[in-house]
């Protein structure tokens, strides 16, 4: 049974939100660097994670870029 005090989507919305800024305002960042950083800012659990990775590969991929 879950601790949190809000449903798993909500939480994914947050992370993917959060992740999407950071991208945008730090171009520079490096994406692994800033899933590590969501991964202990957000306690994400590997699966969690690889959902993260895939939906931002996803996103790359539609923009043209791999």
């Amino acid at each position: 049974m879950s601790h949190s005090m809000q449903p798993p989507g909500d939480k994914m919305k947050k992370v993917l939100s959060w992740v999407g800024e950071i991208l945008t305002e730090h171009p520079e960042k490096k994406r692994s660097e800033v899933f590590r950083e969501a991964q202990v800012r957000f306690d994400l659990s590997p699966l969690e994670c690889e959902f993260l990775d895939s939906h931002f590969t996803k996103e790359d991929s539609a923009k043209g870029r791999s």
